[in-house]
């Protein structure tokens, strides 16, 4: 009869996924990561896997929390549509601008570090910013819709330069860059949509 687990899993993989985002993959211990989850290396490999198993499955879990928290953040009528997506662009900046660390965004980190070598990293890095993509896409779609962005442009297109302007407030908050500037990249970002 196999025994119940004495832990919350969830809660090791949250400690085992700030590890990973504190330090990079490489420079992630196992060791480190046991001090930080509260197991010991053998419960930790008999519960999770390797090293590798274990950053799969908190990278998987937190890209898609991360589709969900934009999905929170964009879906809703078309009449809202564009306020919406102001306030998400706006609190992609201030969420950036507050992370004194500089721990950035794991996605972005994970993605950097291992997909040029790991398949299964990079399928879940396209994934999330295709899901992403898509939903960035259907908010714009709606903003048109409701007429507060011009229904001649295409909303596929729109979405794409704004993932990419959001991508990279994270990557510039990560590098240093000020508060104000970044708060600047995200209005610019909004004020050239196209409005009618």
């Amino acid at each position: 009869m196999a025994r119940s687990r004495s832990f919350d899993e969830g809660e090791v993989l949250r400690a085992a996924r700030d590890q990973f985002w504190s330090t990079g993959y490489a420079a992630a211990r196992v060791d480190d990561i046991a001090a930080a989850t509260g197991l010991g290396k053998g419960s930790l490999y008999g519960a999770f896997g390797d090293k590798h198993q274990l950053f799969l499955r908190t990278f998987d879990d937190h890209c898609a929390e991360l589709i969900e928290a934009v999905r929170r953040a964009l879906d809703g009528p078309d009449a809202g549509a564009f306020e919406r997506l102001r306030a998400h662009v706006e609190a992609v900046a201030d969420t950036t601008a507050s992370d004194l660390c500089r721990r950035g965004c794991l996605l972005a980190k994970g993605t950097a570090e291992l997909s040029e070598q790991d398949p299964a990293v990079a399928a879940t890095a396209r994934r999330t910013f295709a899901a992403i993509e898509e939903l960035l896409t259907s908010c714009i779609a709606g903003a048109q819709r409701a007429g507060d962005i011009r229904r001649d442009e295409n909303p596929a297109r729109l979405a794409g330069l704004l993932l990419a302007v959001l991508r990279g407030i994270e990557a510039l908050g990560k590098g240093g860059s000020s508060p104000d500037s970044l708060r600047a990249i995200a209005e610019t970002a909004l004020a050239v949509l196209p409005r009618p």
